[in-house]
């Protein structure tokens, strides 16, 4: 590790916190080295909440672009509006005398590393999933080299480019551990029972709300307490069933502090979104998945059979999970301990703690 003072790196972030968080983290480690950071992120409500608590961060706001088909009608607009973030990044490489592009995924990143190129910067694609999106298969295009969360991952892009696998960044705050008993009085949670933790991603999951909400009565039967992180779509929804069932837990729609939530969770339902996955292992939490399934190439599912197939989480597929027997199912997991101590323990051997650093160790290389 050198000293990166003077060394400016621009971060193309947006769109959604598993873009976003992970920015933030090699952004937190690219700083710990002296280094100067820029993010961009997008004009969407989640980067605004995601991004709060960051003083230390320079954030600049991008418009979010989703690629439309090539003979959309939509795509003249797109075209237009590319151009202008094309400039609106070229100019802003200039103005900040940036060094080096870093892409985090999604189309956000795409005129950040174009201009990036242009300009004879180096320039890097992050991709945390298994499956690379449409996004980062042409972001490679543009990148020095590409940095893969998963070994899988490789076999999806190019043999000439040059991949290393580096895992999926966590932010400092989240690499710190908070105790159990601190995440639970950051909560208000009760040390006597288990913990079933509900989190769909930095913008919720909507079917998994509407399962654990009808299951709320069922739940509250049992010995345990839900701590619900709905996002901020389904939060009035949710809320209706919560306050007919008002001991069973606590219920937030966005908790940017979520190492306390991993930190108080015996057991978590989750998408399986690279990032959740990441942070799972890390604390160890037997898991749950249910993955998005309209995600692009149904990444979710392959992420989650990473984690499933040594038993390290559950793979429960949307559309075959009845909501009259999905509290059963729960409960009957948290009851059987000896099978979460195994999940746990093989959890726990999945993660990858300095994925931030190895993302600074290959970009600080080729500065």
């Amino acid at each position: 590790m050198r000293d990166l003072s003077g060394k400016k790196l621009m971060i193309a972030c947006g769109g959604t916190g598993g873009h976003l968080f992970p920015g933030i983290a090699v952004a937190e480690a690219w700083k710990k080295r002296g280094g100067d950071v820029l993010l961009l992120i997008s004009e969407k409500q989640i980067d605004a909440l995601a991004s709060e608590g960051y003083d230390e961060l320079r954030f600049e706001k991008m418009p979010s672009m989703a690629m439309p088909g090539l003979f959309s009608p939509k795509m003249p607009g797109f075209l237009v509006a590319f151009l202008k973030a094309l400039w609106q990044c070229r100019r802003l490489l200039k103005s900040f005398s940036v060094d080096v592009v870093l892409g985090m995924g999604g189309f956000t990143s795409t005129a950040p590393l174009l201009a990036g190129r242009l300009s004879g910067r180096p320039t890097f694609v992050h991709e945390a999933n298994s499956i690379p999106g449409r996004a980062n298969r042409l972001n490679a295009r543009f990148a020095s080299a590409v940095l893969i969360g998963f070994e899988v991952c490789a076999s999806h892009f190019a043999s000439r480019k040059r991949i290393k696998v580096v895992g999926t960044p966590l932010r400092l705050s989240v690499v710190q551990k908070p105790s159990r008993s601190e995440g639970e009085s950051y909560f208000g949670l009760r040390s006597d029972k288990k913990t079933l933790m509900v989190m769909g991603g930095s913008q919720g999951a909507h079917r998994i709300n509407q399962l654990v909400a009808a299951g709320l009565p069922e739940f509250e039967q049992a010995w345990i307490q839900i701590l619900h992180l709905s996002g901020p779509q389904d939060y009035e929804m949710v809320n209706a069933a919560y306050e007919k069932n008002p001991e069973i837990g606590v219920l937030w729609d966005f908790c940017s502090e979520v190492q306390f939530a991993w930190a108080a969770a015996d057991l978590a339902i989750c998408r399986s979104g690279a990032s959740s996955l990441t942070e799972a292992a890390y604390y160890g939490v037997p898991s749950v998945l249910i993955p998005y399934p309209f995600a692009a190439d149904d990444h979710q599912t392959s992420n989650a059979e990473i984690f499933s197939l040594p038993g390290a989480a559950e793979l429960w597929k949307q559309e075959e999970i009845r909501e009259d027997e999905f509290a059963g199912r729960i409960m009957e997991l948290l009851r059987d301990d000896e099978k979460l101590k195994k999940m746990r323990a093989t959890m726990s051997g999945m993660t990858v703690a300095d994925a931030s650093d190895k993302v600074c160790d290959v970009m600080e290389k080729m500065v």
